[in-house]
């Protein structure tokens, strides 16, 4: 039977709507008509982006793995001249089909969960034998999973990240986190961070963790971040009313856990400039949303992207396509505040894209909460998107994605919040 890698070619996907999900691409998905390879190759075993080579008898996709050794080698045995050219293409091919070591960067994924193996919440569950697939494949040297505040620190202070960087990231404290996640991650020696809304934790409500398990996680070495007391709606809140709310979480932090978070996941990864102002008074250092992207030094440093993976959006190949993704870089973007007004309803949504990018903005797509993809406009380096209608109440997503080398992708995402009146 053939290795199932064995496909020289096959289609390709691209990241979709609200939670990324991956979409066929095809030959009309846009002007340049491109089509990328997916093949995969196995060389010292080593798997990773298959790349077309034109090394004397190189076996890709499964076969022999050691085929050019073996063909140059009878092709040259029989002089030694002959054996001396072979001992350099050799050392040649050795060079060009090793695994290459993880290069600087200055960005990473970050992914969340909320609940595990509680089939009855979909939308924030992640089936059991997902996330031991999850697991498995963050356990590959391939990937850098790193806790939360190294790789923050390393984006604020100019510090290089290795390549596929990743944090894993918990909200919400369910007691399913420590009854099914924690167990596995800590078998698995992946750190993670657990965000906590702490009114919860304090009243002992059922389905949630106590202040004993928080602490048996923090001692071992888990970064705990706030998600506030309540998990209120804050930037429907007022400045005072979310002021009261870090404080109340702060002060039940600091009687349990003897420390302060600096970090914060916004409840719902609904967030405005007014909940920023707030935030960065209080002392934080960092907030991340619900939204889709990578995060990176051109960041802003407290609305960070997070990608959501659950039962619907939870698939093997998404989490490949998220861990291995690269920041689609813009600037300018537009509005500033996500929190959407009706009289600004749908709202002009425009960015610019990093220089070095410009000449593939044919290659670029974005797409809605349905999947459905929006209209572009292009001027030079800058992007216009056109709704054909308002947004809905509530929250509403937009995902920008560009192909990358080697089979990567670049991801751009972005959280609006029109309040219910």
């Amino acid at each position: 039977m053939s290795d199932p890698r064995s496909r020289e070619t096959c289609r390709t996907t691209t990241p979709t709507a609200e939670f990324g999900d991956p979409r066929p691409l095809d030959e009309k998905s846009g002007p340049e008509r491109f089509r990328q390879e997916s093949e995969r190759w196995t060389v010292a075993g080593f798997e990773g982006p298959a790349r077309r080579s034109t090394a004397i008898g190189m076996t890709q996709c499964g076969g022999d793995k050691w085929g050019i050794r073996r063909s140059v080698g009878r092709f040259f045995a029989k002089t030694r001249a002959g054996r001396l050219v072979a001992l350099l293409v050799l050392a040649v091919s050795a060079t060009i089909v090793s695994p290459q070591p993880s290069t600087a960067a200055d960005s990473a994924s970050v992914i969340i969960y909320h609940r595990f193996g509680e089939e009855k919440y979909r939308s924030t569950n992640i089936r059991l034998e997902q996330f031991e697939a999850h697991v498995r494949e963050l356990s590959d040297p391939r990937y850098n999973v790193l806790p939360l505040p190294h790789i923050v620190d390393s984006l604020q202070n100019g510090k290089a990240l290795p390549d596929r960087s990743l944090a894993i990231t918990i909200d919400d404290a369910f007691l399913s986190v420590y009854a099914e996640a924690w167990p596995r991650l800590r078998a698995a020696g992946l750190p993670f961070t657990l965000f906590v809304a702490t009114q919860a934790v304090d009243l002992n409500r059922p389905n949630y963790m106590s202040w004993d398990q928080i602490r048996e996680l923090h001692r071992a070495g888990v970064t705990i971040g706030s998600q506030t007391h309540t998990h209120l709606d804050m930037p429907v809140a007022s400045a005072e009313k979310n002021r009261q709310e870090l404080e109340a979480s702060n002060r039940s932090f600091l009687e349990n856990l003897g420390v302060v978070p600096d970090i914060i996941a916004y409840p719902f990864g609904q967030y405005s400039l007014a909940v920023r102002k707030v935030v960065i008074d209080a002392g934080f250092r960092a907030g991340f949303g619900q939204h889709s992207g990578i995060v990176h030094s051109g960041s802003d440093m407290f609305y960070l992207p997070r990608f959501a993976m659950n039962e619907i959006f939870g698939d093997i190949e998404r989490l490949r396509i998220v861990a291995n993704a690269l920041p689609l870089r813009v600037r300018d973007f537009v509005p500033v505040d996500p929190l959407i007004s009706p009289a600004a309803n749908p709202p002009a949504v425009g960015f610019t894209v990093a220089n070095e990018l410009a000449r593939q903005l044919g290659r670029l797509r974005c797409y809605g909460n349905s999947g459905g993809e929006l209209t572009l406009e292009f001027l030079g380096p800058r992007v216009e998107i056109r709704f054909a209608a308002a947004l809905p109440e509530g929250r509403s997503r937009i995902n920008c994605t560009m192909p990358a080398p080697n089979g990567r992708w670049r991801w751009f995402g972005k959280q609006f919040y029109l309040p219910n009146p």
